[in-house]
């Protein structure tokens, strides 16, 4: 359901949602729908039985980050069904007739109710999202505890050991506020970042990336640049032992992520793309090439200035440090860092 949004916030793409999103919208909702259940206790909704990002905790209730996809997905389903009415009634009927919308039950409305009253628990005394239900009841040790030599814990540590500890095999919490990172301002970012970045032992070829594009948000600059190498030598240096097993091409992709989401601060807002670039200090200046909406950037970054060219013959608004520019076609553009 994210992928769609994506797509369309990227591309801009809009007649994308009617002839092929909406549909697969509908019945990831139904699934959601099904799979929680009311709580009086908890005077809402619970989704019991789940794994979450972290795969070193299996079968929890409860798990913030499905949860929070599930409550998101009602949201924009619900969006998506009002937009597609509105711009494209016969396709909007095709559609409610093919899937048998509200057939039994008005199923929008439930939807809202799911979606407002499941259940997102946050630590009180912190403020902390909290990642499952009993996960602050753990010992709650931070990775550095963990003796160098049972290194990489999933294959030193009994199953049974790894679920009762308090490691975090890859983002979980961390992984939904990056999902979502324009929902959340960053004192809720530094606090939930500074909670669990410490528990989490990063046995997997997605968990580097996110931390060291969250670290970069949060001007935590040695550590995004530590992340960012764990993602690009992961392989090279063999960090969880793995390597025999093939290489990860997640983690080949995390690497580009950390360099453009990250030091790059590369994101699309509402559909409008915006740069907020920061240089490590190990480096002297790097360049990466974007395509969006059809044009063709190729954006540098050194010292004291960012240079934007937009190699391509369609005009582009988008957004540098905080500033609107349009960049004509073929035009190169400088601004001062």
């Amino acid at each position: 359901s994210f992928a769609i949004y994506n797509y369309i916030n990227h591309t801009g793409d809009v007649g994308y949602l009617a002839e092929y999103g909406l549909e697969v919208l509908i019945a990831i909702s139904r699934f959601w729908r099904q799979r929680v259940q009311w709580s009086d206790r908890r005077n809402g909704y619970i989704m019991l039985g789940v794994t979450g990002p972290n795969e070193y905790e299996n079968n929890v209730n409860n798990n913030w980050y499905t949860n929070l996809l599930a409550q998101w997905t009602l949201n924009y389903t619900r969006e998506s069904l009002a937009q597609v009415k509105a711009s494209d009634p016969v396709r909007y009927a095709e559609i409610v007739a093919k899937t048998q919308l509200g057939g039994h039950e008005d199923e929008e409305t439930i939807w809202a109710d799911v979606a407002e009253k499941i259940v997102l628990p946050v630590d009180a005394p912190t403020g902390v999202f909290i990642q499952h239900d009993g996960f602050m009841d753990k010992e709650l040790l931070p990775m550095s505890a963990i003796p160098k030599g049972e290194y990489p814990i999933h294959k030193n540590w009994s199953w049974d050991r790894i679920l009762r500890s308090c490691y975090i095999k890859q983002a979980d919490v961390l992984q939904g506020i990056y999902t979502f990172e324009a929902n959340y301002d960053k004192e809720t970012l530094k606090k939930n970042f500074d909670f669990y970045e410490p528990l989490t032992v990063h046995e997997s070829s997605l968990s580097p990336c996110i931390h060291s594009i969250l670290a970069s948000s949060l001007g935590y600059d040695d550590l995004a640049y530590k992340f960012y190498l764990r993602t690009a030598r992961l392989d090279l240096d063999d960090y969880n032992h793995d390597t025999d097993d093939g290489l990860h091409i997640t983690s080949m992709a995390g690497t580009w992520m950390s360099v453009v989401e990250g030091f790059g601060g590369v994101r699309v807002q509402q559909g409008v793309l915006h740069l907020n670039p920061s240089l490590p200090k190990q480096w002297q200046g790097y360049s990466f090439r974007i395509t969006f909406r059809g044009a063709l950037l190729k954006v540098s970054v050194a010292a004291n200035a960012i240079i934007i060219e937009n190699e391509s013959d369609i005009e582009l608004s988008l957004w540098v440090l905080g500033a609107e520019k349009k960049l004509q076609a073929r035009q190169i553009s400088t601004v001062a860092r």
